[in-house]
């Protein structure tokens, strides 16, 4: 029973942060919310989890509920997790589909999306400076070496012309003999 109402729980929490977010980035302060309310996933975990949904084809929101879903409530969790995630979209393609040719050239509607940017953007900065402290802050101090190795794959993707799968497999390589091997 208490499986079920945990399965449940996750189809509401990703619900709520798909109809109350724009996809994306945008999504990952309202995961980080509900994981830590329902204790799910810790502040460590949840930002594993966007760097392993990002390496992964597919849409940030549903990777982060299926690993979500996984640590909280195993196989069954990550299916209603997902549920949760595709919910509001498959709704709102629905209406939209309905109403599409009402609002094709309503001015209302295109004031109210001229408005809704702003907001986006805010919400990825957010989501950039609470990743930037997980990422850069080890016990309590900034940690130089992910700086350098940050600073790194910027120049990999701008000047090498390496891919983003390349120079994530680079880092992780790094990251593997820094903090692994050579323990720094």
């Amino acid at each position: 029973m208490s499986e079920i109402f945990t399965c449940l729980q996750l189809y509401w929490s990703f619900v709520k942060i798909g109809f109350t977010s724009f996809g994306g980035l945008s999504m990952i302060p309202l995961i980080t919310s509900e994981m830590l309310e329902h204790g799910w996933l810790n502040s460590s975990e949840i930002s594993d989890i966007v760097a392993i949904a990002e390496m992964t084809p597919g849409p940030l929101g549903l990777n982060c509920a299926t690993f979500a879903g996984l640590k909280g409530g195993g196989v069954l969790g990550a299916i209603f997790a997902n549920l949760g995630a595709i919910t509001p979209s498959l709704t709102l393609c629905l209406v939209g589909a309905v109403f599409f040719e009402k609002f094709k050239h309503s001015k209302i509607m295109h004031k109210i999306l001229t408005g809704v940017r702003p907001a986006c953007i805010a919400m990825v900065i957010g989501v950039l400076f609470t990743l930037s402290q997980t990422n850069y802050m080890s016990e309590g101090s900034i940690s130089i070496i992910a700086i350098i190795i940050s600073i790194f794959d910027i120049i990999l993707l701008k000047f090498a012309n390496l891919g983003i799968p390349t120079v994530i497999i680079i880092s992780a390589v790094i990251g593997i003999v820094v903090y692994g091997v050579l323990k720094l």
